[in-house]
Formats: structure tokens, C-alpha cells, sequence
């Protein structure tokens, strides 16, 4: 056997259970394994058991931690009110970390034993840092594979200055819900490029998924993103993308998303007052969520709502299968967080939209919407294409299209088949100058 690779259970009691905690606090025993990898130049450690930590674990560059199975892991102690998992340089700006894996296992961060967030220093002054699962601030070569990020207390995971990412098959696995608590899933900022996620599957509250390059710091950018396979498990929102000052996030595809969601599906816009973020070339290929009963009351339910200054937003087969409730498909400007008169409308433009392949598919008619696509910004080239739409006794009526601020410079419809709808382009109200 290599040295450099250890088993937890020789040094430390590993009698606790990942998702009910308890046993002895192997903190200590664990750390002292990790800390040796700057002097071995290379660490394998082998978490073949369930350990309760009651303080974060620091790993190092050339670090691989692997459970062998889903009954081994790490659970947080009452009160840690921290992360499990972090990086030991960690820094905004300059990357300290190389080559860490962690394989397997779970990492319960123990949502109802800790607080939402505690008092630290930062930047010359006590500020609020909120407990995420894990933390990674200036790392390179990063992969994690079959692990299981449990009962987040705010983010499972927040990673920032970053570059070759690999994450693939990961399970968020909330079960302890706490409404408005900020319990996202995966949530990057940058800057950072070359990040790849497959297979990511689970439940959150807020987003499941975050691509926020410049929220930190208003200029870092976040460029070439794969993300192909989620699976939302009635998540609170979906994917969202995010930049809010003069950062920039750019190359992003996104394909293969399914499963259900309660109050947004994905949004792409600055979020935050500014001059309206920069984003590139963003690209949805194959999405079908089923919309449920939203539990946020502060914006109306959307599957997706775009806005801020966007180059092009690509849209590829998109199905809106059987849905329950009127969950409008796209909110195209306005206010980026609710809905504002036209007086108070957010800066957005977006020079290039196209909507290739949509299938709705209603039986109840509740789910008829007044219009699938509301336009309350600027669009340059909008391109909606093969479009069907298919109602057995959910009655007639709605728009395709509805202008209802600002206007659309170049309309293209290419192969329409919705003989139910009222209209399939209106302007509302018609005398605001507002059109197509």
C-alpha cells in the first residue's frame, strides 16, 4: 500500500451516522491526517467510516478524500456553525490550491443545529458570513464525483476564483426544508472558467443552481460552462445566472433539465440595480419542469425570465407538459426581481432571442396563460420557430406573444401550429407606443 494513503478508521472512532449524527468527535484525529499532505506531496484519505467533526476540515493541494459508500461521511456537530469542507489558502484573487478530489460519500451539514449566519472580520469591519456546506475560494483542477451534499444550511456549496472544475453526480439532498433561508445548491462566483456539471440532481431552496460571476466583487467574469443533466426533486428555483456589474458570463450551455419546480425555473438577469450585468452566449437545450404551486408570493411564477444587457439566448426544445398552474414561460425584461411599470423598468437588451422548438401540451384550465412570452424591454432579433400547442379540455384563449413595454425590432414566427390561442402577437395596452 502507497503511504500516502491513509485509512481514516486506524486513527480516528468513526462511530457516528451521516444523516443522525451523534458518536465521538473525530475533528481532531481527521485534521491531523489532512495536514499531513504538504509533507507527502500527495494524500489519499480513505473515509471508510461516519465521522462527527465539530470544526471544518481544511484540505490541501494534491488531496484526495474518498468514501467508499453513502454510509460514510462527515455530519456537523450542534453549533459548529460552519463549513465541513474548505480549502487551506483560501483567497479571491489568487489561486493556493491545486488538484483536490473528493469521491463519494456524504456531507451533512446539519441545517437545524446550526445558524444562518455569524459575526466575522472582513475587509476592516464586522460583517455577516453565512454557513455554507463548503467553501472553496482559489482552487484549480477540482473534482468531485458521487457525492451526497446534505441538509444545507445556506449554500451546499460556494466556490469563487476558480478554474477547471469537474463535478458529476451530486446529490443535494435538503430534507430539512426552512423556507426563505437562502439553502441553495451549487452557487459559483468568479472569476472562473472551464466548469463542468453532470448529473446533478436533488432539492433547494433558492437556487439549485448558481452562475453569479460579479455578485462578490461587481468585475470578476465566469466563461466556458457545461452543464448537461439536472434533475430538480421540487426545488424552490432552478438555474440561475447572474451578473450584475461590468463582469461577464459568456460560453454557457446548459441541456437536459427535468423534474419539478415551485416558483421560478431559470432566471437570467442582474438581479441587483446597475447598469443591467453582461452576458454572452448562453444557450438551453431540452428543458422539461413541471411548474407546482409556488411558495414565494413577491414575484409571479415564471419558467424563465431574462433581462439585463444579453447578446444572445438560445432556447432548444422546450416542453411544458401537463401543467397545474399558469406558470407564465418567459418574462422578458422589467423589473429584474417583480414586475414594475414601464416607468420603472430595469435596463435590458437583449440583441438576439431565439425560441427554437416548443411543445405545450394543457388539459386543465387553470394553466391557460394570458401570454406565454411577455416583452417588457428591448429585443432585437426575436426568432420563435416550431411551435405546437395542444389542449384537450382546457378550452381556448391566451397569446402567444404580448408586447408589453418596450418593443421588438425584428419579429420572426416560423412554423405555428396554436389554433387554440386568442392571438399569436399582441400589444398591450396599444396606445403606449409599444410594437412589434
Amino acid at each position: 500500500m502507497d503511504s500516502r494513503t491513509i485509512y481514516a478508521s486506524q486513527h480516528a472512532v468513526l462511530d457516528s451516522h451521516v444523516y443522525e449524527g451523534g458518536g465521538t468527535d473525530d475533528t481532531q484525529a481527521l485534521q491531523a491526517i489532512l495536514d499531513r499532505a504538504p509533507t507527502l506531496g500527495r494524500l489519499h484519505l480513505v473515509l471508510d467510516g461516519a465521522a462527527r467533526i465539530s470544526k471544518g476540515l481544511t484540505v490541501y493541494s494534491n488531496t484526495t478524500i474518498e468514501c467508499p459508500d453513502k454510509s460514510c461521511g462527515l455530519f456537523l456537530s450542534d453549533g459548529a456553525n460552519c463549513s465541513l469542507v474548505s480549502n487551506a489558502h483560501r483567497d479571491m484573487n489568487v489561486i493556493g490550491d491545486r488538484n483536490i478530489t473528493l469521491i463519494g460519500g456524504v456531507y451533512n451539514n446539519n441545517s437545524p443545529g446550526q445558524v444562518h449566519h455569524v459575526e466575522a472580520e472582513g475587509q476592516g469591519h464586522v460583517c455577516e458570513k453565512w454557513v455554507f456546506g463548503m467553501e472553496f475560494y482559489g482552487v484549480e483542477n477540482v473534482l468531485m464525483r458521487d457525492v451526497t451534499l446534505a441538509n444545507q444550511r445556506t449554500f451546499a456549496l460556494l466556490m469563487a476564483n476558480w478554474k477547471h472544475v469537474t463535478m458529476e453526480n451530486i446529490h443535494i439532498d435538503r430534507r430539512e426544508r426552512a423556507d426563505y433561508q437562502n439553502q441553495d445548491g451549487l452557487h459559483f462566483w468568479g472569476p472562473g472558467r472551464f466548469l463542468t456539471l453532470r448529473n446533478i440532481r436533488g432539492n433547494s431552496g433558492d437556487d439549485f443552481i448558481a452562475l453569479a460571476p460579479d455578485e462578490n466583487d461587481r468585475v470578476s467574469s465566469i466563461e466556458d460552462v457545461l452543464i448537461d443533466g439536472v434533475q430538480l426533486d421540487d426545488a424552490d428555483q432552478g438555474i440561475r445566472l447572474l451578473t450584475c456589474g461590468e463582469g461577464r458570463l459568456d460560453r454557457v450551455v446548459i441541456r437536459n433539465v427535468t423534474g419539478t419546480y415551485r416558483s421560478y425555473g431559470f432566471i437570467v438577469n442582474p438581479w441587483f440595480d446597475g447598469p443591467g450585468g453582461r452576458f454572452g452566449n448562453i444557450v438551453f437545450d431540452t428543458v422539461d419542469l413541471r411548474p407546482m404551486k409556488n411558495n414565494y408570493d413577491y414575484s409571479p411564477p415564471f419558467l424563465f425570465k431574462l433581462g439585463g444587457r444579453v447578446e444572445s439566448v438560445t432556447v432548444k426544445n422546450l416542453y411544458h407538459h401537463l401543467p397545474e398552474h399558469a406558470h407564465t414561460l418567459f418574462v422578458i425584461g422589467g423589473g429584474y426581481i417583480v414586475d414594475v411599470p414601464e416607468s420603472k423598468t430595469m435596463p435590458t437588451r437583449i440583441d438576439r432571442l431565439i425560441i427554437d422548438g416548443l411543445y405545450v401540451d394543457e388539459r386543465d384550465a387553470t394553466a391557460v396563460q394570458d401570454a406565454y412570452i411577455r416583452v417588457k424591454s428591448h429585443v432585437g432579433v426575436m426568432q420563435v420557430k416550431d411551435v405546437m400547442f395542444r389542449r384537450e379540455g382546457a378550452g381556448r384563449g391566451g397569446t402567444l406573444i404580448r408586447v408589453e413595454a418596450g418593443h421588438i425590432e425584428d419579429l420572426r414566427l416560423v412554423h405555428i401550429r396554436a389554433d387554440c390561442l386568442d392571438a399569436l402577437t399582441s400589444v398591450s395596452p396599444p396606445s403606449q407606443g409599444h410594437r412589434i
